[in-house]
């Protein structure tokens, strides 16, 4: 994990200082600011990650690279400041042009509002080049294998293994666990390579995902810590999250708040950490999908995990980034999402169970209590539940909810709750005339005004 800035001029290193000042957080340890062709470009990171951030001296370049399919990089070309992302957008990266029309590009958006407001997020699987955008990687349907059940479990099993391995050579790990599937599989996979592994659970006290990670880890044998919460803890770090988080989205700020808290007591014993996010994505995870036509359900699987680049992943990366540390997904390491996709929906979703192959792939490495846990949403399983909603209602009037709702680029905020973030990503950011580059929660339902 590195962060990156840059502007498509010369003599410009005090203005990208600036920006990278704004991200530093991202990677203490190591800083260069230089010209090439033109650009004046910067990169902030962990000590050892030289090399790989900065490119080489015949292909110079500023690039965050933490691990199969996370990129984001800088690098002119022809004289031509060229910008590219990851194929599902695991790295962030936006860019944007300054009042007389010089491009310039952030791995946060706070970054760039030292020169501009004109935020652009560059999209999963795109490059920028000289004003033209162009798309290289685009998820799409893919016929199905007709494998049996257990070959294809056996072989989704080797993927995964050989994910977690690769995000191994990047250094010291250890593993953020909920308890749920997820995170417990990749937690299962880490063990058997990394001694010891530190696993790292967060929640209100009694909370589920305090008890089913417990479990996890006593059967995994990993050095287990547990972060147990307030809700005035929760309250009193929330401007920091929006902070980091850069949205005021409900769903995502909520999960985003226990993720925060755990990613700064994991930082303080490994540099990186893995992931659960996309699997209920690629292997149909969510109770909703239950209800939709089979034949919908690919497609669906399909748009949720393009959604993730600014809604889960964002969490992820910021909620990790904000403590110079590193988290690995290896569920989108790109021959998991090659084979994930082709496996058929009917071995994703089969007698009620989500995930049903998933689960065929980790018999044996999880306790069955684990295994076989129905999904609950991270803030859900972590005792958060509508804590944070019922605060809003009691502080936020209708008639203020009424008149706020309404924001400048003409969208609107869905509850009293995202106005209480919102009131805080004001203050921290001021007002936006275009907020395209924001991502929005799929299906966050709407409150009556």
């Amino acid at each position: 994990m590195s962060g990156i800035a840059g502007i498509a001029g010369s003599g410009m290193q005090v203005r990208v200082n600036r920006m990278l000042d704004k991200i530093a957080y991202r990677g203490q340890a190591s800083r260069e600011v230089f010209e090439v062709d033109g650009a004046t470009l910067g990169w902030v990171g962990p000590a050892g990650a030289e090399q790989s951030a900065r490119g080489t001296d015949q292909l110079p370049c500023v690039r965050d690279a933490a691990g199969p399919g996370h990129l984001a990089q800088a690098q002119v070309i022809d004289q031509q400041l060229v910008l590219t992302r990851d194929p599902l957008g695991v790295a962030p990266l936006y860019f944007g042009r300054t009042h007389d029309g010089v491009l310039c590009f952030a791995s946060e958006m706070k970054a760039l509002l030292e020169l501009t407001w004109d935020v652009r997020e560059l999209l999963p699987g795109h490059i920028y080049n000289d004003a033209q955008l162009s798309t290289y990687f685009q998820l799409t349907l893919q016929p199905p294998l007709t494998d049996q059940p257990e070959h294809i479990a056996q072989e989704l099993r080797r993927r995964l293994n050989g994910a977690v391995e690769q995000c191994l050579g990047y250094g010291e790990v250890g593993s953020w666990l909920s308890g749920g599937l997820d995170s417990s599989a990749l937690a299962a996979l880490a063990r058997s390579q990394v001694k010891p592994l530190h696993t790292f659970a967060v929640g209100l006290p009694g909370a589920l995902d305090l008890e089913h990670a417990r479990a996890v880890a006593h059967f995994i044998d990993a050095t287990h810590h547990e972060v147990l919460v307030t809700f005035d803890e929760m309250l009193a770090v929330l401007p920091a999250v929006i902070y980091h988080l850069e949205s005021f989205d409900a769903w995502l700020v909520r999960s985003s708040i226990t993720n925060y808290l755990v990613a700064k007591a994991a930082a303080e014993y490994v540099p990186a950490v893995f992931s659960g996010e996309g699997g209920d994505e690629l292997f149909a995870g969510y109770e909703y999908l239950k209800a939709l036509d089979r034949a919908a359900l690919p497609a669906e699987l399909i748009d949720i995990t393009g959604r993730l680049h600014n809604t889960a992943l964002q969490r992820v990366d910021r909620s990790a980034s904000a403590h110079g540390t590193v988290a690995h997904v290896a569920f989108l390491d790109p021959d998991v999402v090659d084979y994930a996709l082709r496996i058929p929906i009917d071995l994703k979703l089969r007698g009620g169970v989500e995930k049903w192959i998933l689960r065929q792939a980790l018999a044996g490495a999880l306790p069955d209590s684990v295994l076989n846990r129905p999904k609950a949403k991270f803030w859900e399983g972590a005792g958060v539940g509508e804590l944070l909603a019922r605060y809003a209602d009691e502080r936020i009037s209708t008639d203020d909810f009424k008149h706020e709702r309404h924001l400048p680029d003409g969208s609107q905020l869905n509850s009293k709750e995202e106005l209480l973030y919102y009131r805080i990503f004001r203050e921290h950011f001021g007002e936006f005339s275009n907020l395209t580059w924001l991502g929005r929660t799929k299906g966050t339902p709407v409150q009556d005004a």
